[in-house]
């Protein structure tokens, strides 16, 4: 029998025990720990994931103002105040909030601080990209510039050479820049989406997290056709489909060490090779998550978001007893 494993949870932190502690700290109002984390972090990859799950956090508290209160010439606070400011923006867009434009100046004028202060650190140039999601008429001119390939829409794509020119194949930004794609509505620009999706990891080296990017996209596509609601749903069983996961796990999961996934990507290329009948594949996969799960895209297959758990939990026990018995 396949082992059914423990309970999935949702933990932003992951396996990263030592993020785990400093949200633990943050949320009961101190920042040493925060402060202590990024000084130790040297890691390009851990330092763009950290700085995200943190600003996450503060982002509806002041820790990250005491800490400047504290230290006005960290740096490290500098880009926490940019990450937080960010955050609070593109929240206030969701929730339709009157004071949007407002939050997003001031994020937009954090970050571009952030950028002076640290020259070399792509984040500040990943908060500035993100902001573009808010922009999706383009009426800024860096939201507008041409791309790099003739099929590519116009785009923010000076920010995004910004970013990779610190930290070339960022994982965060080239997420951003899909999410402003999205943000400009339309089947067709879910169409540009999964062109610059495949654009993206056509030009990724192996191991790179870019090579899970156009399964972001098709998720994305179930989402807004309302998939599960389909009597019969051959979306994810379609060759390309198929064919998109096999790359993922070939060209990224295969050349990659446990601790440099994002969990995020993990749960999508799992989901993908489980949606796609690919068994002993996402049996792997699952393993490589272990006891955490992230509610995209189990959530998607469900009308009842809050069985996205179960849903995950079912399809690791399908993967895993298929495993099993193909090898007896």
């Amino acid at each position: 029998m396949a082992r059914e494993g423990p309970r999935p949870s949702y933990d932003p932190a992951g396996p990263d025990l030592a993020l785990r502690g400093a949200l633990q700290d943050l949320r009961t109002g101190r920042w040493m720990a925060m402060r202590a984390l990024l000084a130790d972090t040297t890691d390009g990859w851990q330092w763009t994931r950290r700085t995200q799950v943190l600003a996450a956090a503060a982002a509806g508290t002041d820790v990250v103002r005491a800490w400047l209160a504290e230290e006005p010439d960290s740096v490290h606070a500098a880009v926490m105040r940019a990450r937080v400011a960010v955050e609070r923006a593109l929240r206030a867009r969701r929730e339709g909030h009157r004071r949007t434009h407002e939050l997003w100046i001031e994020a937009w004028d954090a970050a571009q601080s952030a950028t002076r202060l640290t020259p070399e650190d792509p984040v500040p140039w990943v908060c500035l990209l993100a902001l573009a999601q808010l922009d999706p008429e383009q009426r800024w001119e860096e939201h507008r510039s041409p791309a790099p390939e003739a099929m590519l829409p116009p785009g923010p794509w000076g920010l995004l050479a910004e970013a990779g020119k610190r930290d070339p194949y960022n994982r965060e930004a080239h997420h951003r820049m899909l999410q402003f794609l999205y943000a400009r509505g339309g089947s067709g620009r879910l169409a540009e989406a999964a062109g610059y999706a495949q654009w993206a990891a056509g030009q990724a080296p192996p191991g790179s997290a870019l090579h899970v990017l156009p399964l972001y996209v098709r998720v994305e596509r179930y989402r807004r056709e309302r998939g599960h609601d389909a009597a019969l749903d051959l979306h994810w069983v379609a060759e390309d489909a198929a064919r998109e996961a096999r790359r993922a796990l070939r060209s990224w999961f295969d050349h990659t060490q446990c601790a440099e996934r994002s969990l995020l990507d993990l749960n999508h290329l799992a989901h993908a090779l489980w949606g796609s009948l690919q068994f002993p594949d996402a049996a792997r996969v699952f393993d490589a998550i272990g006891p955490y799960f992230t509610p995209p895209p189990w959530m998607y297959r469900t009308p009842d978001r809050d069985r996205a758990v179960e849903v995950f939990s079912q399809a690791r026990e399908r993967s895993r007893t298929a495993a099993h018995d193909s090898r007896t």
